[in-house]
């Protein structure tokens, strides 16, 4: 999933989506001339500074490349799951296509992705980005995909309410026992003030319950993607630790089944003190929700085991040709690939337009690249770097891990088992953990 929810399947469907023989990729790789390619994910016009911007690397990029022709295709979400398979069962995919982490193995299952390896050692960023990001495109030792951007959960907190309830907003907490007991002083504090609140509805609650899961150290499935792994202690705790601050600490507010626009309302209107979410989170808080950077802070995971990380990439048309690969992987390199620069990495730029620079996320490069991005990142900050600080140390310990295979049918099910403990006082965790084990067994059986 985004770090930011399930936004992406509540917009309409953009022109893209609604008109696939219109918006597909295209096969004729020659353009007076020119090598083309077709791209996606181009911000869509209501978001003016951004589509600027890629507007603008465009240009750039074409005057750099005059051989290559690029025609990008504006859409928001970038990737539409009602018409993600039908575009590519019909050939309709742009030439370089956006994808979730979790579409790399489906695309390749379903022979649908270009095998980039032949050409991989001529994107020049390719070896400084984290390996652990390129191996989620590695499928049997070849290379299908390059990744964009990466996030990871964290624990965001409200320092201003730390401070009301007389907690030291510089030591957040770190396990899960320190949650619930700053949770517990943070809602004493009344006037409808939460202290810390969670997702219960449309998979979002399972998507959670599976990040708490990694944080016990625990696992959702297998490593092989055969059985399901929740019928264990940790998972169990996880909806133990739920249950009682909502029925026990009475620090979780009455209204329940939430989903993540429900945790930005209240975190931006000053009456949450705690909930899990990835640091692209804080802008939203900021611009849409009423929030204030100052206020805002982001600590590691709690309980120092894992954390679930997510993210996007781009992958290639099966039908491309070596010129459109090559040509795509150019592009890639200029928009996206280059520390310090491009659509995501221009902080100077993005300075200037009063978008966030200094948030600890995405991390991408690694060595002297990475140096290069944060060194010109930290340069034109212009957020509170230090409520972050906490969240990047904490980070190195944890363990990395990538959401399970069939996300959406497993987080369905985990969905009920974590709105029953947060809406039913008597809820059996033994029966609903068993439940749970059973259908998710089923969903990977047939694969």
């Amino acid at each position: 999933m985004r770090s930011t929810g399930f936004r992406r399947t509540l917009m309409a469907l953009s022109a893209c989506s609604l008109a696939l023989t219109a918006c597909g990729g295209s096969n004729d790789d020659s353009a007076g001339g020119k090598t083309r390619i077709t791209v996606n994910c181009m911000p869509p016009k209501s978001a003016k500074v951004d589509r600027k911007f890629f507007e603008e690397d465009i240009a750039s990029f074409e005057k750099q490349n005059p051989d290559i022709d690029v025609v990008a295709h504006d859409a928001f979400p970038c990737q539409d799951p009602k018409t993600f398979d039908a575009k590519l069962a019909g050939g309709q995919m742009e030439n370089v296509f956006y994808t979730y982490f979790t579409d790399a193995r489906h695309v390749v299952d379903i022979n649908q992705a270009a095998d980039l390896t032949p050409y991989v050692k001529e994107l020049k960023s390719y070896p400084t980005l984290q390996k652990q990001l390129r191996d989620i495109y590695t499928v049997d030792g070849k290379v299908y995909g390059i990744p964009r951007t990466g996030y990871s959960m964290g624990l965001i907190y409200n320092r201003k309410l730390f401070e009301k309830a007389g907690l030291d907003p510089d030591k957040p907490p770190m396990t899960w026992e320190e949650v619930r007991a700053d949770a517990k002083k943070i809602a004493a504090l009344g006037d409808g003030t939460v202290g810390y609140a969670d997702y219960s509805a449309q998979n979002q609650g399972g998507w959670h319950f599976t990040a708490e899961l990694y944080a016990q150290g625990g696992d959702v499935v297998s490593p092989d993607g055969k059985k399901a792994t929740i019928d264990t202690p940790a998972a169990r705790a996880v909806l133990r630790n739920l249950h009682d601050m909502r029925w026990v600490d009475d620090s979780m507010g009455s209204k329940q089944l939430l989903i993540i626009n429900d945790a930005q309302q209240m975190m931006g209107s000053g009456k949450l003190g705690m909930y899990l979410a990835a640091p692209d989170n804080l802008p939203i808080l900021v611009k849409e929700k009423g929030g204030n950077y100052k206020d805002l802070a982001i600590a590691p995971m709690p309980g120092g085991k894992g954390t679930l990380i997510g993210g996007d990439g781009y992958m290639f048309q099966k039908k491309d040709t070596p010129a459109q690969i090559r040509a795509g992987l150019k592009w890639l390199d200029h928009m996206f690939l280059t520390p310090g620069k491009g659509f995501l990495g221009d902080y100077v730029r993005a300075k200037k337009n009063d978008a966030p620079v200094g948030l600890p996320e995405p991390r991408l490069f690694t060595g002297a690249a990475d140096a290069k991005d944060q060194q010109v990142k930290k340069a034109n900050a212009n957020v509170p770097v230090d409520n972050y600080q906490t969240f990047l140390d904490g980070n190195q310990k944890l363990r990395m891990k990538i959401e399970p295979p069939h996300a959406q049918q497993i987080y369905s099910v985990l969905d009920g088992a974590v709105s029953a403990v947060l809406t039913k006082k008597d809820a059996d965790i033994d029966q609903l953990i068993d439940d749970a084990s059973g259908k998710i067994d089923s969903i990977l059986a047939r694969g």
